[in-house]
């Protein structure tokens, strides 16, 4: 499996219908609201195949309310 998270950057007065549509999808592993420059952290788990730009281009940045997003690549946890 990979490990990654997403910061998550929503239209203004939308972070809590991202929250829900991340939620809802069920694609994301935690799901956080944060301060500072981005409104949501999500973490995904997706398997080793599995290309992570493809799975954020078609599965979180289509969510509507998103404005921008940042990944993460993680390699390993202590």
């Amino acid at each position: 499996m990979q490990t990654f998270f997403v910061e998550i950057k929503c239209a203004l007065g939308k972070t809590y219908q991202v929250a829900s549509a991340l939620a809802e999808a069920e694609i994301a592993s935690e799901i956080y609201s944060i301060a500072g420059d981005f409104d949501i952290l999500a973490k995904f788990y997706v398997d080793r195949d599995v290309d992570i730009g493809h799975f954020v281009g078609e599965n979180v940045q289509i969510i509507p309310g998103i404005v921008d997003t940042k990944t993460v690549i993680t390699f390993k946890a202590f």
